[in-house]
């Protein structure tokens, strides 16, 4: 049973990620980084092939803007479950000092 509990908090942290990963404007971001950084990054790479003097590799082209979209995409997913954590923790701690207070007055 300890396991199933783990994997369920485990699939609902995999699910909340992808929600966030989809929604709150990261797309975009995420598209809008990609474009100024894959770009850059393919002059670098395919620096024969845009001066003309070789040939493209589309492939390594499509990468370039793959790689800078999804490590935006993994930094802001990261960050907004961290402040989602942090908001629970903080939810959980006055929750707690609530109780406390209500244990106390009611001795009083």
């Amino acid at each position: 049973m300890f396991f199933i509990g783990i994997l369920r908090k485990q699939a609902r942290h995999c699910r909340q990620a992808g929600v966030l990963a989809i929604s709150d404007g990261t797309p975009g971001r995420a598209a809008k980084l990609a474009a100024v950084v894959g770009s850059l990054l393919v002059v670098i790479n395919q620096w024969e092939a845009v001066t003309g003097a070789g040939s493209m590799d589309w492939l390594k082209v499509a990468l370039t803007y793959c790689v800078p979209y999804l490590v935006s995409t993994y930094t802001s997913v990261s960050k907004d479950m961290h402040l989602l954590r942090e908001a629970e923790m903080a939810r959980q701690s006055v929750h707690e000092e609530a109780q406390k207070t209500q244990i106390r007055q009611g001795s009083l």
